[in-house]
């Protein structure tokens, strides 16, 4: 508004001059004659020449305005002589059907397809996801070996089906662990989920475990799983998985990775000790050629610690062990 008040008086001084310079190109060009009385325009004095010109400098420009106003406001039909209508609908506004498309449709049709949307609107919608997080070759001192991580889950946002395997060895050999977990997930907060289910164990002495834990997302974007298992034979374990992905660019991402394993009480026959069994800190770099599919390179120290530590050493092996890794991340 204050720019139009501006521009008015300045169009308002400007018409005269510029009608009198144009009207020869308006209404064809004339010849001029002069007068004794007419000064000529090249040596008239410009203060006569402002003299002559009307004078708009006290004219009141604030009756424009109010009519631009006016204008504006009809226009964009919220004039104050126009208020909006206050009350209920009228009665003939719900004389038609509950829902239009019923009549074309079909009531029934309609019903079950507003049905699928609540579900996917409510997050009843069952999804399915596959991951395999790690799927690596290990470069060690000794003898190269392998490592899988994988999980999967169907359902909605609120309970689903997970399962679980995880599992490494040496090449040429039958694998030193290996391990699939069936698991009923229920969400308990908006980054959290509750997870109880069973384990089971391929290699060594197999045990089947009772299994309850959480799994979800921490300040600072820490990805955690956290679960206990309680074994038909009264072994009680835990284990503590931590990774966060910090991103170098769009695609190339550094992944820290922590594990830790502990034990109520020694398990001598799968050469576990009491307290901290086994603890794991590595890094991999990898680089997402599709979001769904990232070859990454490694590397990860384990240690034995402990009575571990001891059950290894006297059954030859090193409690000290690191791995350079190369693998693949995808999910789909």
């Amino acid at each position: 508004m204050r720019r139009k008040i501006f521009l008015l008086p300045l169009l308002a001084m400007a018409t005269p001059v510029f009608a009198q310079e144009h009207a020869g190109h308006d209404m064809g060009e004339q010849p001029q004659t002069s007068t004794p009385d007419a000064p000529d325009s090249g040596t008239m004095d410009p203060g006569m020449m402002n003299r002559n010109q009307p004078d708009h400098s006290h004219v009141d420009h604030s009756h424009m305005d109010h009519a631009r106003m006016e204008q504006d406001s009809m226009a964009s039909g919220t004039a104050a002589d126009d208020p909006i209508p206050q009350g209920a609908p009228p009665p003939a506004a719900f004389e038609g059907p509950a829902f239009a498309a019923d009549a074309v449709v079909g009531a029934d049709r309609m019903a079950a397809s507003r049905g699928q949307v609540v579900k996917q609107v409510s997050g009843e919608m069952p999804v399915y996801w596959f991951q395999a997080e790690r799927a690596e070759y290990r470069a060690r001192a000794g003898k190269d070996g392998y490592l899988w991580d994988v999980q999967g889950y169907h359902g909605g946002d609120y309970d689903k089906l997970w399962l679980k395997s995880e599992g490494e060895g040496r090449f040429g050999e039958k694998p030193e662990s290996a391990e699939v977990q069936a698991l009923w997930s229920h969400a308990i907060g908006p980054w959290w989920d509750l997870q109880t289910g069973i384990r089971q164990d391929l290699t060594g002495p197999t045990r089947t475990h009772a299994v309850v834990g959480v799994q979800g997302l921490v300040p600072y974007e820490f990805e955690v799983d956290a679960a206990a298992f309680l074994s038909d034979n009264g072994d009680l374990t835990g284990r503590i998985e931590a990774e966060i992905d910090q991103r170098i660019t769009q695609r190339l991402i550094l992944q820290p990775r922590a594990e830790v394993n502990l034990s109520a009480h020694d398990i001598p026959e799968l050469g576990i000790g009491a307290g901290l069994d086994t603890a794991e800190l590595g890094v991999r770099l990898r680089y997402e050629f599709a979001r769904e599919f990232a070859p990454y390179i490694g590397i990860e120290q384990e240690w034995k610690v402990g009575d571990s530590a001891d059950y290894a050493r006297a059954a030859g092996e090193d409690p000290s062990v690191t791995n350079y890794v190369v693998g693949v991340r995808f999910w789909f």
